[in-house]
């Protein structure tokens, strides 16, 4: 089972939840921290890292003796990662998406692809929780590639939780992708209520059963409630605002460490999420 945490926007307390839900469930866990431009859930673990492994990607070099300055590289690339100025051919690395077409339709083969490092991943454990994530290289601008790297070491075997970046763009796209559940997390502000919007509509497109957790559930408005009972979208948790959760979690303490009422609430949680996967299974086999 591969349950996503995600968010439209940050600071709704994504890892809180993915944390929560990771200590709190029985049995052997894995925990993919996919926020790879700011990672933090190694902090709350005390997680013991035993391999770092490098993600590179292939960006295109020239070979500037068989270069014709044809111009085929510069049209092929959507991007405009490489292109043609007066006697030369520029490549611009934070551009490329590492396609191989300017390499593959060279007519002249003067493009051969080096390897450029945007990252690393971490690997370690923590009792009977397996961990994995990736940190991006500073001034690195595309995190999807590293994304799908710490995704590579998915064990399907385990209950997988996936700590997702926050928005809705490509990164949350490629988190989010091939999960059986995602959990949003919002709150009950403007913000909160926009970006919600925004999330859930990217999980429908992408046909992902989800539920909805609300942070700091007695500040704010009930916007967000009304919305998710209109749009037919399960509550599946409240959580009210306290400022000694905020507290525990500034000392790196998980919520249910600071206060263990909530692993109750956090395995009930994970029971209705699993009903709600079979139910739509089971929707999802009666359209066929």
């Amino acid at each position: 089972m591969i349950i996503s945490v995600a968010s439209g926007k940050g600071g709704t307390g994504k890892t809180t939840i993915a944390l929560s839900l990771a200590l709190s469930i029985e049995g052997e866990v894995q925990l993919l921290d996919c926020d790879v431009e700011e990672p933090n859930a190694h902090i709350f673990l005390k997680i013991q890292l035993k391999q770092r492994d490098m993600v590179t990607i292939p960006i295109p070099k020239i070979n500037e003796e068989r270069c014709t300055l044809c111009g085929v590289c510069q049209k092929i690339c959507a991007y405009h990662a490489i292109i043609i100025v007066k006697d030369r051919v520029l490549v611009f690395p934070e551009l490329c998406h590492s396609c191989g077409g300017c390499s593959l339709f060279c007519p002249e083969n003067a493009i051969v692809e080096t390897n450029k490092e945007i990252g690393y991943i971490d690997i370690g454990d923590s009792d009977r929780i397996s961990f994995i994530q990736g940190t991006l290289n500073i001034g690195e601008a595309m995190p999807t590639p590293l994304i799908k790297a710490v995704k590579r070491n998915l064990d399907s075997s385990k209950i997988v939780i996936i700590d997702s970046p926050p928005g809705t763009s490509c990164p949350v796209v490629e988190s989010v992708k091939g999960s059986d559940f995602c959990i949003l997390v919002t709150e009950p502000t403007p913000f909160g209520l926009n970006d919600l919007i925004l999330a859930v509509e990217l999980l429908r497109e992408l046909n992902i059963p989800f539920g909805v957790v609300i942070n700091k559930s007695d500040i704010g408005s009930d916007e967000v409630e009304s919305y998710c009972k209109s749009e037919g979208v399960p509550v599946l948790m409240k959580i009210p605002f306290k400022r000694e959760i905020a507290e525990a979690y500034s000392k790196g303490i998980p919520l249910i460490e600071a206060f263990p009422d909530y692993r109750e609430d956090f395995k009930r949680l994970f029971d209705t999420i699993e009903q709600l996967i079979i139910m739509a299974a089971q929707e999802s086999s009666n359209k066929i």
